[in-house]
């Protein structure tokens, strides 16, 4: 095969937010938005890099590309390093996930890239090898990028099924389980909406924000472990309230972990907030940021017949403090990578 392209998705963490690198409990689930890779195999070692959402990238195999092309050429590192024999390459992407808002569109190039690769070269694309690819793509991202995640994203991206969640367990960091977790929202008559808050983040800029709370958990902040602590049992709070279809519950494990990323792990800010208060205002079970921090996305847990005026609500939240109306997005949970 000369050419191989696969697409992967982005993430939601409906809940255990930054309790992934502290050896705790997470639950994303895959979104329709989604990144795609175009892989083609060159007769040369020269590496070309093309995107929709930036300047083409070319240079030798090896060179170490700036930007968005690091990404890439991340993956590429990871998969020689764990033994794989990989050609010159052109690299086609395109993406529907936003930039910096908190729904893995790092995670979801690389994986899809990553996909795309297994596929260009026969590789297996088994549970267990979708394992090995995630821990490449978090290398990728932590070793080579320089941006200090904990790896649940590639996780979601590479192991999520449509209509259920995956509860990973970090407590043993170098080998997270992931358990698939039922989570059919369409049967029950609720959808997610995303509220992109417009505020953009970088978790590689080492600016104080994400890198200096990860530094401070790692330090035994009791502030920032009272999160920790009482996130993960939201986390397992949830999965009970899920398994026994107690969707009030889980609204109120959602605005509970809001509140606490709030005032203990401090990583809101002002839109997120007015997000969420607006959103629970309208009739929200619940609501809370979702990812990094510090700006992106927020999530809410709403009837899908009431998502419409939730939407509106938001917006007029926004018009009142002078900002930009947010996008919004309707999300279920859906397939993870895949080649096409």
């Amino acid at each position: 095969m000369r050419t191989a392209r696969a697409v992967a998705p982005g993430r939601v963490n409906l809940i255990g937010e930054h309790t992934d690198y502290n050896r705790g409990l997470c639950l994303p689930f895959a979104i329709p938005l989604a990144t795609t890779a175009t892989v083609s195999a060159r007769d040369d070692d020269r590496l070309r890099i093309a995107s929709d959402r930036g300047k083409p990238w070319e240079g030798v195999r090896g060179e170490r590309p700036a930007g968005w092309a690091s990404y890439v050429a991340g993956v590429l590192w990871a998969l020689e390093e764990a033994g794989w024999e990989l050609p010159g390459l052109d690299i086609s992407l395109s993406s529907t996930i936003p930039l910096g808002g908190g729904l893995s569109s790092s995670a979801a190039l690389e994986c899809a890239v990553a996909v795309a690769l297994a596929g260009l070269l026969h590789e297996p694309l088994d549970r267990a090898a979708r394992l090995d690819l995630a821990e490449a793509c978090r290398r990728a991202e932590t070793e080579y990028v320089g941006a200090p995640t904990g790896g649940v994203d590639q996780l979601a991206s590479l192991l999520a099924t449509e209509g259920h969640g995956v509860l990973v367990d970090f407590a043993d960091p170098a080998a997270p389980t992931a358990t698939n977790v039922p989570l059919d929202l369409a049967a029950a008559g609720l959808t997610i909406l995303v509220t992109d808050t417009g505020v953009r983040h970088s978790l590689a800029d080492g600016d104080g924000g994400y890198a200096q709370r990860r530094a401070e958990a790692e330090a035994g902040d009791p502030r920032r472990w009272r999160h920790i602590d009482s996130e993960n049992d939201r986390v397992r709070a949830t999965v009970q309230a899920v398994e026994t279809g107690d969707w009030a519950a889980v609204g109120r494990l959602l605005t509970a972990s809001h509140v606490s990323l709030r005032d203990d792990y401090e990583v809101s800010c002002r839109e997120l907030d007015v997000t969420v208060d607006s959103a629970l205002a309208a009739g929200a079970l619940g609501a809370r940021m979702t990812g990094g921090g510090f700006g992106g996305c927020a999530i809410s847990l709403v009837p899908t017949a009431g998502a419409a005026a939730l939407r509106a609500a938001v917006d007029r939240a926004y018009a009142a403090q002078g900002w930009a109306p947010p996008a919004h997005h309707e999300v279920q949970p859906s397939a993870g990578a895949r080649l096409l």
